[in-house]
């Protein structure tokens, strides 16, 4: 589904972000993880052509990002909050992604019951405009607007945090019933490993912009990621 081919990202004389090869199938849910400045939200940024690339490209059901809006019908993405519309209630939000995704608001409605444990009384019929919303709130109402329309391609950056723990575990269900989906793949990137190692069946490690784990996960995984990030503690002691 998605090929990254020679891609790198530079500022002035800095890389943030150099990849040369990396593809991820169709139906899989992929986590990224690395510390901050590793190139998380700089690939995710490049994925959805919001930064152009310094070389390279990638292929998004072999529809160039950078070239071509082909691949934005059946990709979704909620990044941060600046992807909202603050102006409008959740309701008209959804709506609105519902209209993009050619749906109606009964249509809207009836996805919308599916999610209404998530959203534990606190979205719907508030009648609040999403800039009055908590963070929490807020990063609820753009996830699930993320899933409208059943897209191909959906995109998480840091989909845990501001989360509560109660809402982390309905969200960690959500994602699990798109596993072993073969028509929708998910990219999550996040801090917790915990959570990232549950929720994905692949993991890419990035450092410094590049690829430096790329691993299926199993019940050692999380002990493996853990080693590397303290081994990566020590390193930066002898540096110091």
């Amino acid at each position: 589904m998605i090929h990254v081919n020679s891609l790198s990202k530079k500022y002035k004389d800095k890389a943030v972000l150099d990849i040369d090869s990396l593809t991820i199938p169709s139906g899989e849910i992929f986590g990224l993880v690395g510390n901050n400045g590793a190139g998380k939200t700089t690939f995710f940024s490049l994925l959805l052509d919001l930064i152009k690339a310094s070389t390279g490209h990638i292929l998004n059901n072999q529809v160039r990002v950078d070239q071509s809006e082909d691949w934005k019908p059946f990709t979704s993405a909620f990044i941060d909050e600046s992807f909202l519309i603050s102006y409008l209630t959740p309701e008209e939000y959804f709506y609105f992604i519902g209209e993009l995704r050619g749906l109606n608001q009964q249509d809207v409605d009836l996805f919308l019951k599916k999610f209404e444990d998530f959203f534990h009384g606190e979205i719907l019929q508030g009648k609040k405009y999403l800039r009055d919303l908590s963070k929490g709130n807020q990063k609820k109402v753009g996830i699930i607007a993320s899933f409208i329309g059943e897209p191909k391609v959906i995109i998480l950056d840091e989909p845990f945090a501001n989360l509560d723990p109660s809402t982390q575990i309905r969200l960690k269900k959500i994602i699990g019933t798109y596993r072993d989906n073969p028509a929708v793949t998910m990219l999550i990137s996040s801090h917790d490993l915990a959570h990232v190692t549950e929720v994905c069946q692949r993991i890419v490690v990035l450092n410094k912009g590049h690829i430096v784990k790329d691993i299926r996960t199993s019940e050692d995984t999380l002990k493996d990621l853990e080693g590397f990030f303290s081994q990566e503690i020590l390193n930066e002691a002898q540096l110091d």
